[in-house]
């Protein structure tokens, strides 16, 4: 059996980055991971999976040391957002100057932050990997028992680990989760996500644009490839039956339904690489933490991707738990004592409750084709669009300067 101070279930960005912030720590870290390898990044493809990066998960990629070879990779910074409702007249735009900043956030893929966060993590020599492994059982406690298994071989011997913390960063089918029996809030969104990248015939002008429908959100997120600002990571929310027949439809067929479901706004759709989708649904652990155990990320809460939050909640997460270890280290606490946890726990629930709650408020708004509500929506979005001081609000809400609760 081996002892570490931390085990940490998923070598993701969440797990990456909370270990990255602990690069200071004496403490003894394991991370269990069941890919082998790390994702790839390939300059002539766009990712499938893309983030909107906020300032203050920027702020804090920098701080440990990932930004720098996340931009040496491709980070795409934009100063505009525009939204817009299909179904009326109401249209919302914000940009960067109105809040005094240079943007508003950054598309990045997501391997180009996993291999930014991983580049620090393998320079730290207090941490060892189990690389295709999965984790099979889990005994709960002061001192949590794991039992990992190996995802390559066979007959291998189990790998038994024992930890002062596990933390799951192992997304939104968490096995820590599952296998500590944290209780969840859940549902299905009733949508699928088709995700790819397309190339326009106009320039996207550093704007992230989003038209919403009854049938769903569709976004059109600006990438640049090489300097080339025509090119948009889609994310088109719809009903599993249309997601099938968009991930099926030809080439040229997909263009122009996609196209005219974006109403032509930045021409036509010239380039399209790999289709892929996504289900989507809302999860939430009624509690974050028990004695020796805490999930942070996807473990934790998931949430409809249509303002990109998901990743920037669970960055938040990851800030959040690291201070609070931190800060427990230099009192000389134990890691796993459940009153530490909890700390992190008050700090991070509230406000993850409050952006899922908004996120599907937003949804259910939109989903609705009723004429006194779409007279609402419409009128709603014209008086936001003609207040600055709203304006700002929601722009500093994006760009994640949102209070921790105190702790």
């Amino acid at each position: 059996m081996q002892d570490y101070d931390l085990v940490v279930v998923g070598g993701g960005m969440t797990g990456l980055a909370l270990v990255a912030g602990l690069a200071g720590s004496r403490k003894k870290i394991a991370i269990i991971e069941t890919a082998l390898e790390a994702p790839q990044w390939q300059d002539e493809v766009f990712d499938h999976r893309v983030s909107a990066l906020s300032e203050a998960s920027r702020a804090l990629l920098e701080q440990l040391g990932a930004w720098e070879k996340m931009q040496a990779r491709r980070v795409n910074p934009y100063q505009a957002m525009h939204v817009w409702d299909q179904t009326g007249t109401g249209e919302v735009s914000f940009a960067a100057h109105q809040a005094e900043v240079p943007h508003l956030g950054y598309l990045v893929e997501n391997s180009v932050t996993h291999l930014g966060l991983l580049e620090q993590v393998e320079q730290q020599q207090n941490v060892t990997w189990y690389r295709g492994y999965q984790l099979t059982a889990l005994e709960p406690g002061p001192q949590p028992r794991l039992t990992l298994e190996s995802t390559q071989e066979a007959q291998a011997e189990p790998q038994v680990l024992r930890a002062a913390l596990v933390v799951g960063a192992d997304g939104a089918h968490s096995s820590v989760r599952r296998l500590a029996d944290f209780a969840t809030r859940e549902w299905s969104y009733q949508h699928h996500a088709l995700v790819t990248s397309v190339r326009t015939r106009l320039p996207h002008q550093d704007t992230a644009w989003q038209r919403f429908a009854p049938s769903g959100p569709l976004a059109f997120l600006p990438l640049n490839k090489d300097g080339d600002r025509h090119w948009c990571s889609i994310v088109w929310s719809t009903s599993p039956e249309e997601a099938k027949i968009l991930l099926e439809l030809d080439t040229k067929t997909f263009h122009q339904r996609l196209g005219a479901a974006f109403e032509w706004r930045l021409g036509e759709i010239e380039h399209s690489e790999t289709r892929a989708v996504l289900p989507l649904r809302q999860r939430h652990a009624k509690r974050y933490v028990q004695p020796g155990v805490a999930l942070i990320g996807d473990a934790a809460h998931t949430i409809h991707p249509l303002a990109g939050q998901g990743v920037n909640l669970g960055f938040l997460d990851v800030l959040a738990l690291t201070q609070v270890l931190v800060q427990a280290e230099a009192a000389q606490e134990a890691w796993g004592d459940l009153h530490v946890l909890e700390r992190y726990q008050r700090q991070r629930q509230p406000d993850n409750l409050a952006m899922m709650a908004l996120m599907e408020t937003f949804k259910r708004l939109f989903a609705t084709s009723s004429l006194p509500t779409l007279l609402l929506r419409n009128l709603g979005m014209k008086w936001v669009n003609s207040q600055d001081w709203m304006k700002r609000h929601l722009v500093a809400q994006a760009l994640g300067y949102r209070p921790f609760s105190p702790s």
